[in-house]
């Protein structure tokens, strides 16, 4: 997970304040839990990243674990938890063995920030959801959130834009620039640091790979893997939301 471990120190500037989303997300997230499972207290974040989830959940009063494949954001997560002084359990895992890694008896599971889509085939996906749902207990509910590919269009050269931020002494001008190939694309993320002080300038270069997979596919995967009441909802976050409950009849 190099295009993470590179990513870890520069992740907060995604968001023009990341304390803010932290925040928000977690008031966003915890109505919604509310209204879909009541009574949630165990959260597994699969894809915790450097734990903008995790840290809004827990927070709130959730008992959380956090798990990424990338040792880079989860040392990145364990400060960030450290600095608010939030008692979270992360761990360096893959989200494809998450039963494996974290066992079962878990309320909910998370899997936010686009990381499902880094799944490359439509088979790894359903083996990570049954995964996902042997994590769970009876009822227990999995939330995933996605980019909307169906409205993003095809191509090469497409550029995505962050912004500019400004940060110690330094700006930083953030964007990707995506190259599709079939229904996957190569994604260049790049970060244009300048030192104000001295005008010199850094430029990194990370790279990754994502399945531009759909809503509706994936919808059909989390049914296929056993979830009853899948949907997506709209409006409620900052992406579109897939949200399934495994069966209460199902073995834990």
């Amino acid at each position: 997970m190099d295009f993470y471990d590179g990513l870890a120190p520069f992740y907060h500037l995604i968001y023009p304040d990341w304390n803010a989303s932290i925040r928000r997300q977690g008031e966003q997230l915890s109505q919604l839990v509310a209204s879909e499972w009541p009574g949630t207290r165990r959260v597994l974040d699969v894809a915790c990243g450097i734990g903008t989830q995790a840290l809004a959940l827990a927070e709130r009063g959730h008992a959380v674990t956090g798990a990424d494949l990338s040792a880079g954001a989860i040392e990145r997560a364990r400060e960030e938890a450290r600095l608010r002084g939030l008692a979270i359990d992360f761990r360096v895992a893959d989200m494809r063995e998450a039963h494996a890694a974290h066992g079962s008896g878990f309320d909910l599971l998370v899997a936010c920030d686009n990381a499902v889509p880094h799944l490359l085939s439509d088979q790894d996906l359903l083996h990570a959801f049954r995964q996902f749902a042997a994590c769970l207990k009876p009822g227990g509910g999995c939330l995933i959130s996605v980019r909307d590919y169906e409205r993003e269009a095809r191509g090469t050269n497409l550029v995505k834009h962050y912004g500019a931020r400004v940060e110690n002494g330094k700006r930083h001008v953030l964007f990707q620039v995506w190259d599709f190939e079939g229904e996957h694309y190569d994604l260049g993320f790049f970060i244009v640091e300048e030192d104000l002080a001295s005008a010199q300038v850094t430029t990194h270069v990370l790279r990754s790979r994502y399945y531009a997979v759909s809503t509706t596919r994936l919808c059909g995967l989390l049914r296929e893997a056993g979830f009853d009441s899948v949907r997506r909802l709209d409006g409620v976050f900052y992406q579109p939301l897939l949200v399934g409950t495994k069966p209460a009849g199902a073995s834990a």
